[in-house]
């Protein structure tokens, strides 16, 4: 998975973290967690504020649909 992969981002960070509620998420926090994914390959340090709230609401959605 690379940053721009938020919809398979969000899923994998639901699946593993199916407790936490997204919007709680500091973005440094967020950005520990998707590098820790595996399958996440991309370059860490290529991460950006659009990219982590991408995969922040794409994170939202399953943890709303999953209630």
């Amino acid at each position: 998975m690379k940053w721009t992969d938020s919809e398979d981002i969000g899923i994998a960070l639901f699946e593993k973290f199916p407790q936490i509620d997204p919007l709680t998420v500091r973005f440094t926090d967020l950005r520990e967690k998707v590098i820790a994914l595996e399958g996440f390959t991309d370059d860490p340090h290529a991460s950006n504020e659009p990219k982590l709230e991408a995969i922040q609401m794409a994170w939202y959605e399953e943890h709303k649909d999953g209630d």
